[in-house]
């Protein structure tokens, strides 16, 4: 019987494209074009696999996740994203989503992560309390990242080192993608609270309103909508670490009940009339400069403060150019394990690209870019022409020579080959001239190699 695959997606020409795609693999397809149409059909018959854009015109793959969790535990789910929403889907991953796919969808990704997801449904037990308890187990590895042997990697876990054993707040600054939740982890593994919970908070991912009860619980019946009774994120993480990630988002109102609640270590679920007493360190983490919020009004100083009591700075990957083959390796080495691959390494081109590339997306960047590199690549080693476009089309553009004119185009040529490294074929690419021109130029100028 063939495996039966939901698309949801509301560009339609998109959606009954990839259901083509897909049935002529030999899968049987359903298409929706919003969330009302996937809950019909997912209330109709069970499928082993559902394919999700994050955002739908009527609500959006989380909330498509929740109903497909409470309806068919074993239902596999794959997030569509676009770049800006990749956050998101790592969030979703972390409430049973199987993998995201990055648009545009690329034919051999999806149909691997399919099939992936198709084998880890039927290695799936049948109640979610087994499912949760195996993860438990198996978190850390969201935090195999490497070490690091640079100046700048030595200073940052120094200081993880000096911080882990005390009490303090910790507030670590970085762009997206630095791994500030990996350091948030890792100084609670280092902790005396390490065998108690980790509890990790998506700030920018909680409405306003419903804030009080994802961070303090309610009981049942206290507003429309809560049909059980809720712990909250306080409670959960008692004894433990609570990490509040991108913590800037939090709305003003939201800060004032987060900063009693740190202060008076007290939360009172919604609805109840009784204080539960918490005992949690926290972590914070943000991408934008909390102090120049506090001086706009937008975050409180007192809270800003009572986070601040030791700060962190997680550095760019293109601050520890020393480190980046050694990640580049461990992600290789995860994604071999992941794909079931065994490429062996990268080629030339590739190591002097990835040391000379800005990666602006940093550590995920990195390893989202090796993974999909790994799965396209059908050799030994990670050729170049499986990079994506834009990174090869940033170090082009980076290195170009600027337009020069026949007064200075001897020391363009001359500028042309050091940075080829005397390569006369990517000097060529370098000048936008082909090789016979430059062979032709280096004669005229009596430039000898």
């Amino acid at each position: 019987m063939s495996s039966k695959i939901l698309v949801i997606d509301d560009d339609t020409s998109f959606c009954v494209m990839l259901k083509t795609f897909l049935q002529k693999k030999g899968y049987d397809v359903t298409n929706a074009f919003n969330a009302k149409e996937a809950e019909e059909a997912i209330r109709n018959q069970i499928f082993d696999v559902v394919l999700t854009d994050i955002r739908l015109p009527d609500s959006d793959g989380i909330q498509i996740l929740k109903y497909i969790k409470e309806t068919s535990f074993k239902t596999q789910v794959v997030l569509m994203t676009g770049y800006t929403d990749i956050k998101t889907a790592v969030s979703a991953m972390k409430m049973g989503a199987y993998d995201y796919v990055g648009k545009p969808i690329n034919p051999d990704e999806i149909l691997h992560t399919i099939e992936q997801a198709l084998k880890k449904r039927l290695e799936k037990p049948e109640q979610p309390v087994t499912e949760k308890k195996e993860k438990k187990e198996t978190s850390s590895s969201d935090f195999a990242f490497v070490k690091g042997g640079s100046s700048t990697s030595n200073q940052l876990h120094e200081y993880i080192s000096l911080v882990s054993p005390t009490n303090m707040s910790v507030l670590i600054i970085g762009d997206s993608g630095t791994g500030k939740e990996y350091i948030a982890h890792t100084i609670h593994t280092q902790s005396k609270r390490k065998d108690k919970p980790f509890i990790p908070v998506d700030c920018g991912a909680i409405p306003k309103e419903l804030a009080s009860s994802e961070f303090f619980g309610h009981i049942k019946g206290s507003f429309t909508g809560a049909i059980n009774d809720k712990t909250g994120h306080f409670e959960a993480a008692n004894g433990g670490t609570l990490f509040l990630d991108e913590v800037g988002n939090l709305s003003y109102e939201v800060q004032i009940q987060l900063l009693r609640a740190l202060q008076e270590r007290k939360v009172k679920p919604v609805g109840s009339n009784h204080e539960v007493k918490v005992d949690i360190r926290v972590i914070a983490a943000t991408n934008e400069d909390l102090s120049e919020a506090v001086k706009r009004g937008d975050f409180r100083e007192d809270l800003y403060h009572r986070l601040n009591e030791f700060c962190i700075q997680a550095p760019k990957l293109s601050e520890r150019k020393q480190d980046i083959m050694v990640f580049a390796h461990h992600f290789l080495a995860l994604a071999n394990d992941d794909l079931e691959k065994n490429i062996e390494g990268f080629d030339d081109e590739v190591i002097e690209l990835f040391m000379n590339y800005d990666w602006p997306g940093n550590l995920r960047e990195m390893k989202n870019t090796i993974k999909r590199s790994v799965l396209l690549t059908k050799s030994n080693s990670v050729p170049i022409d499986v990079l994506p476009q834009e990174m090869r089309s940033a170090i082009e553009q980076e290195n170009a020579i600027p337009y020069y004119s026949k007064e200075n185009e001897e020391s363009a040529i001359r500028s042309a080959l050091e940075k080829a490294g005397f390569n006369k074929t990517k000097a060529a690419k370098l000048l936008n001239i082909d090789r016979k021109t430059l062979y032709n130029k280096l004669k005229l100028y009596s430039i000898d190699l």
